[in-house]
């Protein structure tokens, strides 16, 4: 009698499935995927490119700067100045030796282009590269 269980009796919660270390491994997955995760930030302004032939791919990580048609210096959607292309680009640099990519409007003045990837340089980035439109083919 002692071998077979009774059906209808209660162990006290025996047999069951504990799920907690499950639940506790999948936290910890999501908690690393979220931390690992990198975002790509958008400039915050629209800039009509100009069309290159040579056009290719670069890096998600990297410091995007926006040049308008009005003349103006964008990044993270506000308003930086030229001045404030060296103090951001340096900090950013400091971390982790990121390319900067100006986005600039094909109407923009160019001695604005050409001021903005000179303060990249002086603040410390190795590679500094302009945004163009790739052409459909």
């Amino acid at each position: 009698m002692g071998r077979f269980r009774d059906s209808g009796s209660e162990d006290g919660g025996e047999g069951g499935i504990d799920l907690s270390p499950m639940i506790d491994c999948v936290f910890i997955l999501l908690i690393f995927f979220i931390v690992t995760t990198t975002f790509v930030e958008e400039t915050g302004v629209e800039v009509d490119k100009p069309q290159a032939a040579s056009a290719v791919q670069l890096e998600k990580t990297s410091i995007l700067i926006a040049l308008t048609a009005k003349g103006e210096v964008v990044y993270g959607g506000r308003e930086i100045g030229i001045g404030g292309v060296l103090p951001l680009v340096k900090r950013m640099v400091q971390k982790e030796d990121i390319p900067v990519i100006v986005q600039a409007d094909s109407n923009a003045a160019s001695g604005l282009l050409v001021r903005i990837i000179d303060q990249a340089k002086l603040a410390g980035a190795s590679k500094v590269s302009i945004a163009s439109a790739i052409p459909k083919s």
